[in-house]
């Protein structure tokens, strides 16, 4: 057995996602540090193998993380397959299973029965209660240009399901397609799109105004709303008369929902694309209840049944900033590194030991433990 603190970054077995929890120069600042990083081979990384094999990684075949030594760490970002084997390993990883989402038990359960550990990244925190790393920002980026851009097809192409979103290579290559759709779609039907942001003071709505500002719709246009306007409870009028509406808050607690079925009856209803940026949707108290499917890149959208005015669709994709995944990458795994650089004393280190602590106390609340 190793000396060293062993890294392994597995590939990631969503579909589409080409993200990645370590890039080629975090990678190399962790050998640098003297840790010992293997990395899976990846076809859909947005990273090439060779990105890493230049900077000094071993790398070892897609899925053989499974058959890792105990004690090597394994790094990702999505959650793992659906499956029944138990689970010996650290992982690094988010699981998406502490907020009573829809089959927690048995993600946990993986765990607690193969003697493993969950360290969650959504739950890693800094000595202020912030996040050490997120994606916020570039999810609230890429869900507010596929929000722009799902509303102009709706005039463009009545009645036509939009279809197949693929990633880009770089920001500016989205930007400057969404603002072509803006200008075009503006021109037609003689206004910009009124977009209304909640939790706009977070860094995922800081990405969905941004966005909405680089591609040229005014500031006028774009209402930003957080705890101060929200906090007089739902459902919100000024959401049905905005054409879209983009949630970018954190749920940690039952809320009043933003909307409801009753409110879309409303006659002067503008409101024709809904982007969750924050996909609660099997937490049981999901503020937006008018659906309940997650959304894929190759069908990003679910529609709403309404009775009247223009249709009404939802964009609930989990992994948005994959959209842009090396910036988006880059960002994460930068803001992550001073963390994973303090891994060699994990047990005394506060990140670390406040992540196992949560990851105990949530298993201890599981059926039968």
């Amino acid at each position: 057995m190793s000396d060293k603190v062993v890294l392994h970054l597995r590939a990631e077995s969503k579909p589409l996602e080409h993200r990645s929890a370590l890039t080629p120069a975090t990678a190399s600042a962790l050998l640098s540090a003297g840790y010992d990083v293997r990395v899976e081979c990846s076809e859909q990384r947005i990273f090439d193998d060779s990105e890493f094999e230049r900077v000094g990684v071993t790398l070892v075949p897609e899925g053989s993380w499974t058959e890792a030594p105990a004690d090597h760490i394994i790094i990702g970002l999505k959650e793992l397959p659906e499956n029944n084997f138990h689970l010996k390993h650290t992982h690094i990883q988010f699981a998406h299973c502490y907020k009573n989402q829809g089959g927690w038990e048995n993600v946990l359960s993986r765990f607690a029965n193969g003697g493993g550990t969950l360290l969650d990244l959504e739950f890693l925190q800094d000595d202020n209660g912030r996040r050490v790393a997120a994606f916020g920002y570039h999810a609230g980026f890429a869900g507010a240009a596929l929000g722009v851009e799902v509303w102009a097809w709706q005039y463009s192409h009545p009645g036509e399901e939009f279809r197949d979103i693929k990633p880009y290579p770089r920001e500016d290559a989205l930007i400057s397609h969404v603002r072509s759709v803006v200008t075009e779609s503006s021109a037609k039907i003689g206004r910009s799109p009124r977009i209304l942001v909640i939790g706009a003071l977070g860094r995922c709505g800081k990405g969905a105004v941004d966005l909405a500002l680089k591609v040229g719709i005014s500031a006028e246009n774009i209402l930003q709303w957080d705890m101060a306007e929200t906090a007089k409870g739902g459902p919100f009028v000024e959401i049905v008369e905005s054409d879209i509406f983009i949630n970018c808050i954190y749920l940690n607690q039952p809320i009043p929902p933003f909307i409801d079925n009753k409110s879309l009856e409303n006659p002067n209803r503008k409101l024709s694309v809904i982007v969750d940026v924050s996909c609660d949707t099997t937490n049981p108290h999901n503020p937006i209840p008018i659906y309940s499917v997650n959304t894929t890149f190759d069908k990003p959208t679910v529609p709403v049944l309404v009775n009247g005015g223009p249709p009404l669709s939802v964009i609930s994709i989990d992994h948005l900033p994959t959209l842009l995944p090396r910036e988006a990458s880059e960002a994460f795994s930068n803001n992550l590194l001073p963390s994973l650089l303090s891994l060699k004393d994990r047990k005394s280190t506060r990140v670390w030991e406040e992540a196992e602590k949560l990851f105990y106390s949530k298993v201890a609340t599981l059926p039968d433990s």
